[in-house]
């Protein structure tokens, strides 16, 4: 038997507008769970205590993805169930991503590319060969 509730969680706003979840309406994204992992994410900060302990290489002038919102998308597709960063490009303008990482679904500027995590992901694991 199906239950109806009408609580809904309370999401963070996004350029000042309220976020609205619910699971009684149209399938709007498979990905909605990131709505919730979002929350999470922001209140325990994990992409940037994790960009924290980093350096980039990166000219600071040529940036335009920084360390930390690489490294939450790439969180959000590891919790989402994307295994590499191969599936970056072509999840970029999805609107649950897009969310997740606090741009407007429909006007914000697209995520970070396949390369860019790429190159995100061989800069650590050569680093962590520095000290092996």
């Amino acid at each position: 038997m199906m239950q109806s509730t009408s609580a809904a969680p309370a999401l963070s706003l996004l350029n000042g507008k309220p976020i609205l979840l619910n699971f009684d309406g149209a399938e709007m994204s498979s990905d909605a769970g990131l709505t919730l992992l979002r929350e999470v994410e922001r209140r325990a900060d994990l992409a940037g205590l994790l960009a924290s302990c980093l350096t980039d290489p990166r000219d600071p002038v040529k940036v335009r993805h920084s360390l930390e919102d690489i490294i939450r998308f790439r969180i959000m597709m590891i919790a989402a169930g994307y295994e590499d960063g191969n599936d970056a490009g072509d999840l970029r303008d999805d609107p649950a991503f897009k969310l997740a990482l606090d741009r407007d679904p429909e006007t914000g500027a697209a995520l970070c590319s396949q390369p860019r995590i790429s190159r995100m992901e061989n800069h650590l694991q050569n680093a962590q060969n520095l000290f092996r």
